[in-house]
């Protein structure tokens, strides 16, 4: 999965150079809340760029554990047939159901942790798309901030802060609403 990029830096560039020449503080406030907003955006794209390869991760212990599994699956197989065929000739071995009861027991567990690796991916990869919606509001705040300071309109500004503020959102519900320790 790839991070969400910030590809704003002509904007930036833009927009510090736009500041310097203006007359008036209307732009140099719009850059600088465009700037804090980038500082944001790149924040927020990290975070979401890894929950997807938390999730990714996750996944691939998961597909490993259900591998396991089915060895251990194939391996009982194969036991229960040569202990039935054994049976069948009257030479039964009674340490081969005690082996088939033990592969049952460690398919359990080996299930619970490709479930629980399962619904970790699950996890991160939900968080990551919350991240990377933030990530694209901060983008737009952006973009609408360089409007702001083109047309000198403090409306597209107003606008520019609103989505700021919503995408700085998915940041604030991650970090203290959602994020588990460890």
């Amino acid at each position: 999965m790839e991070e969400p990029e910030v590809p704003l830096e002509d904007v930036q560039e833009h927009l510090h150079e736009h500041a310097h020449e203006a007359k008036d503080n209307f732009v140099s406030r719009v850059a600088l809340s465009t700037a804090i907003i980038a500082a944001f955006a790149a924040v927020v794209s990290l975070l979401a760029g890894d929950h997807a390869n938390e999730a990714m991760v996750s996944q691939i212990q998961s597909s490993d554990q259900w591998a396991f599994f089915q060895a251990k699956s194939i391996k009982s197989a194969v036991l229960t047939a040569k202990a039935a065929i054994l049976e069948g000739q009257g030479k039964a071995n009674p340490k081969d159901e005690e082996k088939i009861k033990e592969y049952a027991k460690e398919q359990e567990e080996i299930k619970k942790e490709a479930e629980a690796k399962q619904e970790e991916a699950k996890e991160h990869l939900e968080r990551h798309k919350l991240l990377a919606a933030g990530v694209t509001f901060l983008q737009i705040a952006i973009a609408v901030g360089a409007i702001s300071a083109l047309t000198k309109r403090r409306a597209f500004w107003a606008v520019s802060l609103l989505f700021g503020l919503i995408g700085i959102s998915f940041l604030v519900r991650e970090l203290l609403f959602v994020a588990k320790p460890g």
